[in-house]
């Protein structure tokens, strides 16, 4: 059992955390044994380079943390086994492992999330999950940037292309 002043410690350290989340989601984990539990939290360290948080935490104390957040509609999902997935960073990609690690794990259920102030529910989550990443994202706009630059380039070389391929056959043509 904690003590006042853990918990009050554990309400500031929570409230911190909301404060610097860019989205939220909130689970249900019963019946999800430790080392499934284990598991998630691996795969959220090796994907996100500490992008991503998954806590545990007592109902009670995740309420009084979002007091004054834009997390405070998720006030709703805290009943039952709760645990919370923070993302600081790309929020996408902290929806894809989880809804991936739901489908893989039936008894993981998905209860809801923020995102920037907005309320999202379960199917949110899903089609948030079937976005590109911070990393796709990147790599278009890259690709969009550089087809410009290569068209330009190819229409600068074909003139001289056409004068090199027009003496060669000029060439051709006085060598029979």
């Amino acid at each position: 059992m904690l003590t006042r002043e853990q918990k009050t410690d554990a309400v500031a350290e929570l409230k911190d955390k909301f404060g610097r989340a860019t989205s939220v989601f909130v689970a249900d984990y019963r019946g999800l044994s430790v080392e499934e539990v284990r598991e998630l939290r691996g795969q959220l360290r090796s994907e996100s380079e500490s992008e991503f948080e998954y806590r545990v935490a007592k109902n009670s104390l995740l309420s009084l943390a979002v007091e004054g957040h834009e997390a405070e509609v998720l006030k709703e999902h805290f009943t039952g086994p709760t645990a919370v997935a923070l993302s600081y960073g790309d929020p996408v990609g902290l929806a894809k492992i989880l809804v991936k690690y739901a489908e893989d794990h039936e008894v993981f259920e998905i209860k809801g999330g923020v995102l920037d102030g907005k309320s999202l529910d379960k199917g949110d989550v899903r089609h948030l999950a079937t976005l590109p990443n911070l990393l796709e994202l990147r790599g278009k706009l890259v690709g969009l940037l550089q087809a410009p630059a290569v068209k330009l380039a190819r229409l600068l070389n074909e003139p001289g292309g056409q004068l090199a391929r027009l003496v060669a056959a000029r060439k051709d043509a006085l060598g029979e």
